[in-house]
């Protein structure tokens, strides 16, 4: 297969076969007669795995390094449990930050709707942005009452 029926057999575009193999993670083999890449069944079932690993929200070089052990004849299962183990408790980080941004949008939201709008006048810019409050002071206030 060259670049282009390996990308529409994975569903994926011929530019990521293309950055997936500079990036060592797929090896053609080249046509000698006239250098093309060439892809086998092992590329696509190889390829399909990448697609998989990036759904899960492996790095490329975590795929790297997983494929690496795999290649060395070493499962690289262990791996992929310690390297979720560690990015889980991120995620979950992450999804409360997210959550934390929708509320207070959801509030300026609410509370700009019962504003006029304003024009700026060298004093103000946006009277809608300039009222809300001080993000740092909301995110952080539980903290300060804590310390």
């Amino acid at each position: 297969m060259k670049v282009t029926e390996l990308a529409r057999a994975a569903g994926v575009t011929a530019e990521t076969v293309r950055h997936y193999t500079r990036q060592a993670l797929l090896k053609p083999r080249r046509d000698p007669d006239n250098g093309y890449q060439l892809f086998d069944q092992q590329d696509l079932d190889r390829l399909r795995f990448i697609q998989r690993a990036r759904t899960l929200g492996f790095s490329l070089k975590e795929i790297a390094d997983i494929l690496e052990q795999a290649d060395q004849g070493d499962s690289p299962c262990p791996l992929v449990r310690d390297l979720l183990a560690a990015r889980l408790p991120q995620i979950h980080a992450r999804i409360r930050e997210l959550q934390a941004l929708a509320d207070r949008m959801e509030r300026a939201m609410s509370d700009w709707s019962r504003l006029p709008d304003g024009t700026p006048d060298g004093h103000s810019i946006c009277r809608l942005i300039e009222q809300t409050p001080d993000t740092h002071d909301e995110c952080c206030a539980p903290a300060r009452r804590n310390a």
